[in-house]
């Protein structure tokens, strides 16, 4: 299997909310990235495209934040979702995608990146909940993390804020 990385075009909507679709229980992910794009959220979502066969293997989608560090506003952004269509599963899918798109962050000049998940997982990504510990945010807990992306050090100074935009708000309601 070979499998190449690239941003997302119009082109690939379609396959993109079809994958999102099949990859999760319910429509909520389809929904959000739906909402980011609109409301013009969206920072970067790449694709795995699988060289062979032409199907979408996989996406990472990554939106603007509003965080700040001592009072000031630093650039960041939140990681969701990510996902792999079954057949492609447990075969570095997902993780050539958020390393790509995390690489992409650091050269752009983005300092932080927080996700919700799993920290089993986004830790080997380095991904950690003290990092984001002591930031208000609603999904403040061990399931929040963050990476700094600039020479893993992270911003000096009392931690603030860290809002994700305003489509988050709206999981789990559906259409």
């Amino acid at each position: 299997m070979s499998i190449a990385i690239r941003p997302a075009t119009g082109g690939d909507i379609a396959a993109l909310d079809a994958l999102l679709r099949t990859v999760f229980p319910a429509p909520d992910e389809a929904l959000l990235v739906q909402r980011l794009c609109l409301s013009g959220d969206m920072v970067l979502t790449l694709i795995a495209d699988d060289e062979e066969s032409g199907e979408l293997a996989g996406t990472v989608v990554f939106s603007r934040m509003q965080v700040d560090v001592a009072g000031k506003a630093i650039a960041a952004v939140a990681l969701a979702p990510v996902a792999v269509a079954p057949a492609y599963r447990r075969q570095g899918v997902g993780e050539a995608l958020v390393e790509a798109g995390l690489a992409h962050l650091r050269q752009a000049g983005v300092h932080l990146c927080f996700v919700l998940g799993d920290p089993a997982y986004y830790g080997r990504f380095g991904f950690a909940a003290d990092w984001a510990q002591g930031f208000a945010s609603p999904y403040a807990g061990e399931h929040l993390m963050a990476l700094p992306l600039q020479g893993g050090a992270m911003p000096c100074g009392v931690r603030g804020d860290a809002v994700h935009a305003p489509a988050f708000a709206h999981l789990g309601e559906g259409a």
